[in-house]
């Protein structure tokens, strides 16, 4: 098939694009070209590559006549944040596309009241990026229902994979995490270390859409929970990272008023957002329709990512890896 991802050279495309010429597939990648892929490999020669700023286009109306002047049978859209954007692409490409593919998040659900979480049955979302997750996921459903488009979202945990920071243990991007937890110092967590991360790497997420492509009469209309097997609490997750660097987590358990006056404001802000939402998705129907079964656990995901940033000197630890 002839197949566009928009946001192509992205986490996700990243991988999954040569997963798609691999299968003799026919690939456009549309980016912005301002950033190669974050590995190289052969597959990326066979690709072509069209340079759009879906932003601009977006506000100008175009992007749809983009996308459609390059006659695809696939749509894959990895870079959809708002209602109106993915509205706009699925009416300009209504009757001249057979499947849409768009990219949602673990975030369209809002804090657990039960876990494993599935489609559809998690709390109401807090925050726009969220918000809009869900709405874009919905109207996806309706729009195939409809006799429209056929459309399938697929809503990934915290993506990680080599190239870029993973979230840590307390839920943040904070380099200094890790170094705490590789010198074997005490590590400052908020509450108990009872709430929940789910992560998955980011080619557990191109496998879904890989299969979700194939599987067009059952992916059709559906949404999907794309994560890893399981998910980590906090206290879980920074003893096996302390183990990566032959240590023991010490971890001190504090009050949120406690631990923000510990951390920047950001860093404390993004350990509230991921802890207080405490995810874990159920894969099974992901699994049981799309044959979706992730190859990477949390922690061996996560290892990827921090080797990866240690070897090219992107991260600052005191102790090596050990694994």
């Amino acid at each position: 098939m002839r197949i566009v991802v928009v946001g192509g050279t992205g986490h996700i495309g990243t991988f999954l694009i040569p997963r798609l010429v691999r299968a003799e597939h026919e690939v456009l990648s549309i980016s912005r070209g301002g950033r190669a892929a974050y590995t190289q490999v052969p597959e990326w020669q066979h690709v072509q590559h069209v340079i759009a700023d879906r932003e601009q286009e977006d506000a100008e109306g175009v992007f749809g006549d983009t996308v459609a002047r390059l006659r695809p049978d696939v749509v894959v859209d990895l870079v959809c944040f708002t209602l109106e954007s993915a509205t706009a692409l699925v009416e300009r490409l209504r009757g001249e596309v057979g499947h849409l593919l768009h990219c949602g998040s673990l975030w369209r659900y809002g804090p657990s009241d039960r876990v494993p979480i599935s489609e559809g049955e998690g709390t109401e979302p807090l925050g726009e990026y969220g918000i809009q997750k869900d709405r874009i996921a919905r109207m996806l459903k309706e729009e195939t229902s409809a006799g429209g488009v056929v459309t399938t979202s697929l809503h990934p945990g915290h993506i990680v994979g080599p190239g870029w920071a993973p979230i840590g243990p307390v839920g943040n991007l904070d380099p200094a995490v890790w170094r705490t937890l590789s010198a074997g110092r005490p590590l400052h967590i908020p509450g108990l270390g009872v709430d929940l991360m789910h992560h998955v790497h980011a080619d557990d997420v191109a496998q879904a859409f890989e299969k979700a492509i194939t599987h067009r009469d059952t992916a059709g209309g559906e949404d999907f929970n794309v994560t890893a097997p399981t998910a980590m609490t906090v206290r879980g997750f920074a003893h096996e990272a302390a183990r990566w660097f032959g240590q023991e987590a010490r971890l001190e358990s504090m009050s949120w008023e406690q631990f923000r006056a510990t951390t920047s404001q950001d860093h404390a802000q993004m350990s509230w957002e991921h802890l207080y939402r405490s995810h874990c998705l159920t894969i099974e129907k992901a699994g049981t329709l799309l044959g979706y079964a992730p190859a990477y656990e949390p922690e061996s995901a996560v290892l990827e990512s921090v080797r990866w940033l240690i070897e090219h000197d992107q991260l600052d630890v005191e102790r090596p890896l050990v694994v």
